[in-house]
């Protein structure tokens, strides 16, 4: 979605994003990335994702109680779009967890349409966790580089479409009860201990990539996968969990000794996604490395 502006001369440019990139504090703050947190919601309390709630405190309670989740309010956002209009910005890019797992897309669209004294790119990454933070990173690399805000766009989009990303879990009972389990099946393989690797199709839905059986090949799996797919050019990659820090941290420590990888990241994924995966997650992201627009 873009909105265009009667807006001339130098532009100031904003890049939002929001809570599920999985981006970290010192990234966001070097670039100046400006962030929308989704809500984690107890039955008492609600909490802003990654501000005043941390992934391993989700994972703790869920024998008490397991939250639900809930996105940004059109208050919560139109709230930064004034603060960026009063910093006298004139186009945001702002690129969101994928439409078909959240309503945050749709939602920041309506806002940005009654900023019309603003230019705005609203985009869906299809994706989540660093599957939107490397567009998003790149966009803000390419921001420095040129100040254009079309190549801007350009560079976010390129990124995301070339963008891979694959996961295991300990169980489907949270995508399951979250209502995000896509077109993943396998109550019967779960019953068998067959693993699904999940990926997300081009309607940004989670799909079964393979299924192999138990915990220690589908990590395999997840490596071999990413030894394939960073064998042609050159690569960034993060590997993230949902608290399951050791089996990731082996890994990462494996994927050191491919030689394509330019960035190797380690991140625990936001707690609104540690919600709907539980804990146990491992995933692999791939990202191309752009050659800059000339």
């Amino acid at each position: 979605m873009q909105q265009t502006s009667t807006s001339v001369g130098v532009p100031k440019i904003a890049i939002v994003t929001d809570s599920t990139s999985d981006l970290d504090t010192e990234m966001l703050q070097e670039f100046g990335i400006e962030i929308l947190p989704l809500h984690v919601v107890y039955h008492d309390r609600e909490y802003l994702d990654r501000v005043n709630i941390e992934p391993d405190e989700v994972y703790k309670n869920m024998d008490i109680e397991v939250p639900t989740t809930s996105l940004p309010s059109p208050a919560e956002i139109a709230n930064l779009f004034s603060r960026l209009r009063e910093e006298m910005v004139t186009h945001v890019l702002s690129m969101h967890i994928s439409s078909g797992l959240s309503g945050t897309y749709e939602t920041v669209c309506q806002v940005a349409r009654e900023y019309k004294e603003m230019v705005f790119e609203v985009l869906d990454s299809k994706s989540l966790s660093m599957g939107l933070g490397f567009p998003v990173l790149e966009a803000a690399h390419e921001l420095r580089r040129s100040m254009d805000f079309q190549r801007v766009i350009n560079a976010a989009k390129t990124v995301s479409q070339q963008t891979k990303m694959y996961f295991v879990l300990s169980t489907l009972e949270y995508l399951k009860r979250g209502g995000r389990i896509g077109y993943v099946s396998g109550t019967l393989g779960e019953l068998l201990n067959i693993k699904p690797i999940i990926t997300v199709n081009n309607e940004g839905k989670y799909i079964t990539y393979a299924k192999v059986r138990g915990r220690d090949q589908s990590l395999k799996k997840l490596f071999d996968i990413l030894s394939e797919n960073t064998q042609d050019a050159r690569y960034n990659v993060a590997i993230v969990h949902g608290g399951a820090e050791q089996e990731a941290r082996k890994l990462w420590q494996k994927a050191r000794q491919l030689p394509n990888i330019v960035e190797l990241l380690f991140n625990q994924i936001s707690p609104v996604m540690g919600v709907h995966t539980g804990p146990g997650l491992v995933g692999i992201i791939i990202s191309p490395v752009l050659t800059p627009q000339s």
